[in-house]
């Protein structure tokens, strides 16, 4: 993976909803689980409603509150299953990110922080040609605590050589706006994800509603 440099700014970004528009992929991929429970088949919007807390989260939510904590763990295993075999058959970069990301990498340093497993984020990345631009990935099970525990900003910081008051946390939802503060950084809110209508609990510093504003947004 490329970086600008050790020190200097530093961008975090969330993956899903932030980064990539999984949503078609990551229905198609709940609803084959439903389908196994003999459940009937779920809406991206509902969905959607689901993502950013984990892939266990996101199952439990699909099943149902009342779920087994064994249903949990198979349609797990079942979800994961399906899901590495098709997470990129629809899956894109949101408009204006690769260009964005090239914009940035030349002032920064990029990282991603995410709920979604390690591998998967990793694989996904790299499937669309953008790894190399982020200077560390993470996932959910990178750590023994997910966001928004700010272990993983205090991870990055460490191998960027990165300084709070020089970083932003970017995402899609409350989560993202509450890891970044756990972590004393600033947060950065975009529009076009999953889970805006939660920046109601906790607003962002800034919010933008395309990619290429996030340069100037964060005075960069």
């Amino acid at each position: 993976m490329t970086a600008s440099g050790r020190g200097g700014p530093v961008l975090i970004f969330d993956l899903d909803g932030t980064l990539i528009d999984s949503k078609q992929d990551l229905t198609a991929s709940v609803n084959h689980v439903r389908e196994r429970f003999g459940l009937e088949p779920l809406g991206a919007a509902v969905i959607a409603t689901f993502i950013g807390d984990g892939a266990a989260m996101l199952i439990r939510r699909a099943l149902g509150g009342e779920a087994a904590e064994s249903d949990v763990q198979s349609g797990l295993e079942t979800f994961l299953s399906y899901y590495r075999a098709h997470m990129l058959d629809r899956t894109t970069l949101y408009p204006e990110a690769l260009e964005t990301l090239d914009q940035l990498a030349g002032k920064c340093q990029l990282a991603v922080l995410t709920n979604k497993p390690v591998r998967f984020s990793r694989e996904i990345l790299e499937g669309l040609g953008v790894i190399r631009r982020f200077a560390a990935v993470y996932g959910g099970n990178s750590f023994e605590r997910k966001k928004p525990d700010p272990i993983g900003i205090h991870r990055i910081l460490e191998e960027t050589g990165g300084r709070p008051g020089m970083t932003w946390m970017i995402g899609d939802s409350a989560v993202d706006v509450r890891t970044g503060r756990n972590a004393g950084v600033s947060t950065c809110g975009v529009t076009w994800g999953y889970a805006t209508k939660t920046f109601a609990d906790a607003p962002p510093d800034v919010l933008i509603h395309r990619f290429s504003e996030l340069p100037r947004s964060i005075l960069l």
